[in-house]
């Protein structure tokens, strides 16, 4: 190339990035004040949001604060859990795995875990493990499982899978799942002979340079910047909530990462499967966990959706159409925390929000109110829709939300002998926890959580969260306990109502 053929090169790199900018810089105009409307507007502590296209960051920034009390501002390299946002992850190991010749997706689970096992011998015979990528075992969630009866043990969690009933059969129903997630992030440890956690440290963390990210909350305890989790509580006030250890199910949703770091994670689904020119996924994985793997539910357009064209799953995503555009996006939410990690391949433009409140709607708004800018679509106010969508919310729940209740009164303990309840009870496929007296009234005690026992008719209780600050209206409102009754009326189990989808309520066995 002569001197001055490499002078006119470098002068159309040069105006071509400057009027790359220049663009970048016009839709991003005005946006941090919509932002911070969409943080006021939601009651929330603080968030973190950055913007990708397939070089890198083009925007990222925070808003709030990390740590309410202490006025401490959020930054776009602040760490916070991501939740079910993992599950991207996990499933990328196993492509990883596949190409690697270690295993197929059509392979049974149980033809590498040998101890695991389904409900019947039809899901013992068919289920694969593309399955388990795309939450198609009929299986429902059984969360309560793992929730009420934390275990530091993957496999102690795998061996309670056999007994989770199904509510459909195998591929019938599109139903998600977090114990198939950690089974996939077991699979990945007997194949590779290490751990989930190191597994997504060396295949993934260090080749990223993700270096603050973390697999587990006593790790992102020991970093700095880290957020602390809120929750809303009478609509407006943030309260402060304790970490959420998912211990053994850490597979489906413990990774903790900030919106800087989560961005290089974008990055490589936006250049097929690279990284700074390296390979990190296959590209063929890469491929088909963007397409649709499995249909979650029907979704014809509507009034409120006119543009909603598919709803479908790939490998750890959701994938449908946002205003004409392919959008892949997944939530995560966990206490304190919320996440929405999306990209649009054929746009180029990927979009990571991260913030500090449990359950919030800020994720999306933020996401839809920059994906409104980079593609050039009609702008819809995020900020007037949730307004009108949360005033009605609330007038819908004011007559059942919430309400802190004392103990007195509340317990009809002179119509029996409540002594005659207390005892420890057992399910095989969820754990064992106990039923004790104090003064006049039943607690039942779970690993981390207490529930006052209320009597409401019978031998049959509704369970009411105790904490700290007294004792708290379910917000379950199903979740009661009945007494089965043996001989002279000694209680012999209880049925819970912890599954939804299942007919019939777990059983617990009365073991002492």
């Amino acid at each position: 190339m002569s001197s001055k053929t490499h002078f006119f090169f470098l002068f159309f790199v040069a105006t071509t990035l400057i009027g790359v900018f220049a663009q970048s810089e016009e839709r991003f105009k005005g946006i941090e004040t919509e932002l911070n409307e969409i943080l006021k507007v939601t009651n929330s502590p603080g968030f973190a949001v950055a913007v990708i296209d397939s070089l890198g960051i083009i925007y990222s920034k925070g808003f709030g604060y990390r740590d309410w009390e202490n006025k401490i501002s959020m930054n776009a390299n602040t760490l916070l859990p991501i939740g079910s946002t993992t599950k991207a992850f996990t499933c990328a190991l196993l492509g990883q795995l596949r190409a690697e010749g270690k295993l197929s997706f059509e392979d049974s689970p149980i033809k590498h875990i040998p101890e695991l096992s389904f409900y019947t011998a039809v899901l013992n015979e068919n289920i694969t493990i593309k399955d388990l990528m795309t939450h198609q075992t009929g299986i429902p969630r059984h969360d309560e499982s793992w929730s009420l009866f934390p275990s530091q043990s993957k496999d102690s969690l795998i061996l309670r899978m056999r007994y989770h009933e199904p509510f459909k059969g195998l591929r019938q129903q599109w139903h998600y799942s977090n114990f198939m997630f950690m089974a996939q992030g077991v699979l990945g440890e007997r194949l590779t002979g290490k751990n989930w956690e190191q597994n997504i440290k060396e295949r993934f963390f260090e080749p990223l340079d993700m270096q603050r990210s973390t697999t587990s909350i006593s790790a992102l305890k020991k970093r700095s910047n880290v957020a602390i989790g809120y929750e809303l509580r009478q609509d407006k006030f943030i309260k402060k909530v304790a970490y959420f250890d998912l211990a053994g199910m850490g597979p489906a949703g413990s990774i903790n990462s900030s919106v800087n770091e989560m961005a290089r994670w974008m990055t490589v689904w936006l250049n097929e499967g690279r990284y700074n020119g390296k390979q990190i996924l296959p590209e063929v994985y890469v491929e088909e966990a963007m397409s649709s793997q499995a249909i979650t539910s029907p979704s014809l357009p509507d009034e409120e959706f006119p543009d909603m064209h598919f709803s479908t799953y790939g490998y750890g995503w959701f994938i449908s159409s946002y205003r004409g555009h392919y959008r892949l996006q997944h939530e995560g939410n966990i206490d304190g925390f919320s996440a929405n990690v999306s990209f649009f391949p054929s746009d180029g433009l990927g979009i990571v929000v991260l913030t500090n409140l449990s359950g919030s709607s800020l994720t999306s708004m933020v996401r839809n109110t920059i994906a409104d800018r980079m593609l050039g679509t009609e702008r819809t106010d995020w900020v007037n829709d949730f307004r009108l969508s949360w005033e009605k919310a609330r007038k819908e729940f004011k007559s059942s939300k919430e309400v802190s209740i004392t103990e007195e009164n509340t317990n009809d303990s002179t119509l029996f002998s409540i002594g005659k309840f207390t005892g420890s009870y057992e399910n095989k496929g969820y754990g064992r926890f106990k039923i004790v007296q104090e003064k006049d009234s039943l607690l039942a005690r779970f690993k981390l959580k207490k529930y006052y026992l209320k009597h409401i008719g019978n031998a049959i209780f509704k369970a009411l969260e105790r904490t700290d600050s007294g004792v708290l209206e379910s917000d379950l409102p199903s979740f009661e306990f009945q007494f089965i009754p043996g001989v002279e009326e000694e209680p012999i189990g209880i049925h819970i109502k912890l599954e939804a989808f299942l007919e019939k309520p777990i059983i617990f066995k009365k073991i002492q």
